[in-house]
């Protein structure tokens, strides 16, 4: 979930990381230094890619079945010391240590479906070989790619970029992975976890650094990419990838809408509106950034979320309900949206401008905010969130889909039918029903955008194919009633296959 950066982090210059090839991670909370890591250069990235190749036919030659053992293992590994990662993911992005291991248990999860599905879904399997072809069997099944480079953010260190390793993994390939410069201690830690278990193949691998690490990444050879951030930086990743055809699965910015109908219970939507807004201190690429709401419950709906959005408080406490902005910049671009919608009109039903008190951000909640205001069609990643009016559900989904983005969006109403039909109109690529991010924590779902939102999916079957490249295998049972594929085909043949093709499709 987005967003990557190609920026240095906050305490180290570029000239600090040209004289010393080390940089710092640092507590957003309190811009403590927490470790130091290398920053990996073009050499270093291509003797990794090039261990990976080495490992990577070790780790296809042991089959489904060996690779699901030893991936289960590391799960069984990852899950016993769940603490140790949370405290790690907590400290680099400055998150509740609740919603860190929160972020271990849904990446836990995906890594044990991975693992269990990855021979059923990618197994040989015979396919129908029809009626012209019936002498011949036709088979397909899914090889792995090679070696693929993952390139992770900041604001799901674990989770997000564990949807492709995990299933890249569990496809056969190698991984090398990069994760954001503000986030290297969590990457370091579970590719820590993978090497006391297996210390002699490098089948999981992690080079740290900043932009140009990725960019030799992409410039590797790797075989393919998934990448995970901005859609601005995307275009930039999908663009080196082209040099090469390096194939690519991007997953970008977000700007999800929410749809609230008249009959909806508002209790729960509110409750849902919260979390899905705030939660993680809106730094999120599937939550909640607009509200549409039917016209008749707009102010009672309002009130409900201002009423329990007052209870929340960032901070770096163990009571906090989120932490800070992880990324400075981002602050930035929060105030920046504040204004323009206060700007142009709209109301601030709690907060406002005040709000910021970097590093943190108490909660905004911005009302009837113009449609083409920033706030409005562009992502904020920053604990805000537009309410505006819909005159039905028609209304809220041509307003969703108005923007580019096309990641997620939910519906509310008691009306199953209608909110399905609806579900089916949003140009997004998921979306969930009287609830939010209800499908983080179902692996067998696939997830990825459309449009901004950028292609390709990780999670479920489709992830695992993701990963993978179809081989398909034909082989002849017996000869051919009729042999069509000579260069000395009979007349006889070429009358009755004339006739077959207007028999069996020439009829309306």
């Amino acid at each position: 979930m987005p967003q990557q950066v190609d920026q240095e982090p906050s305490g180290v210059t570029g000239d600090e990381v040209g004289a010393t090839a080390v940089f710092a991670s640092r507590d957003p909370r309190n811009a403590a230094v927490l470790a130091e890591y290398r920053v990996d250069g073009v050499a270093e990235v291509n003797r990794a890619v090039e261990r990976a190749r080495g490992a990577a036919q070790w780790w296809e030659g042991l089959g489904f079945d060996g690779r699901k053992r030893w991936l289960l293992s590391w799960k069984s590994a990852i899950a016993a010391d769940a603490q140790s990662l949370a405290e790690v993911i907590a400290a680099e992005t400055g998150k509740p240590a609740g919603d860190a291991l929160l972020e271990v248990m849904l990446a836990v999860e995906h890594l044990d479906w991975a693992a269990r599905n990855a021979g059923k879904v990618l197994g040989r399997r015979k396919v129908p070989s029809g009626l012209v072809s019936a002498n011949q069997e036709a088979t397909v099944r899914y090889q792995p790619l090679g070696v693929v480079g993952v390139i992770g953010p900041w604001n799901y260190p674990l989770y997000t970029p564990m949807g492709s390793i995990s299933y890249a993994l569990a496809a056969g390939n190698a991984v090398v992975f990069k994760p954001s410069e503000l986030t290297p201690g969590v990457a370091v830690w579970i590719a820590e976890k993978w090497n006391s278990l297996v210390p002699n193949q490098p089948v999981l691998q992690v080079v740290t650094g900043f932009g140009d690490t990725g960019t030799a990444l992409v410039r590797s050879g790797v075989d393919k990419i998934a990448f995970t951030g901005s859609t601005p930086t995307a275009k930039k990743v999908m663009a080196t990838c082209a040099e090469t055809l390096t194939p690519l699965v991007a997953e970008c910015g977000g700007k999800d809408a929410m749809l609230v109908c008249a009959d909806a219970d508002l209790d729960q939507a509110a409750d849902f509106a919260v979390f899905g807004a705030f939660g993680n201190a809106g730094q999120t690429c599937v939550g909640v950034e607009r509200i549409y709401v039917a016209d008749k419950v707009f102010d009672n709906f309002v009130q409900k979320v201002v009423a329990k959005t007052r209870r929340l408080r960032p901070g770096g406490g163990a009571d906090a309900s989120y932490g800070p902005m992880t990324m400075e910049r981002q602050t930035e671009v929060v105030r920046g949206q504040i204004a323009d919608a206060l700007g142009h009109g709209a109301t601030a039903a709690l907060g406002g401008p005040d709000s910021i008190r970097e590093p943190y951000i108490e909660p905004v909640v911005l009302t009837d905010v113009p449609e083409d205001s920033s706030a409005t069609c562009e992502e904020t990643f920053g604990p805000t969130v537009v309410i505006n009016r819909m005159a039905d559900l028609d209304d809220g989904v041509a307003k969703a889909n108005a923007v580019g983005y096309g990641l997620g969006a939910s519906i509310f109403t008691r009306d199953q039918r209608r909110a399905l039909d609806a579900a089916e109109r949003l140009r997004s690529g998921v979306v969930t029903v009287n609830s939010v991010l209800g499908f983080a924590a179902v692996p067998a779902l696939p997830f990825g955008g459309v449009g901004e939102s950028g292609f390709g999916r990780i999670h479920g079957a489709d992830g695992l194919r993701e990963f993978s490249r179809a081989k398909s295998v034909t082989r002849q049972k017996y000869r051919a009633p009729m042999n069509l594929l000579t260069m000395e085909r009979k007349a006889r043949d070429m009358k009755i296959a004339a006739w077959l093709l207007k028999t069996r499709h020439g009829r309306g």
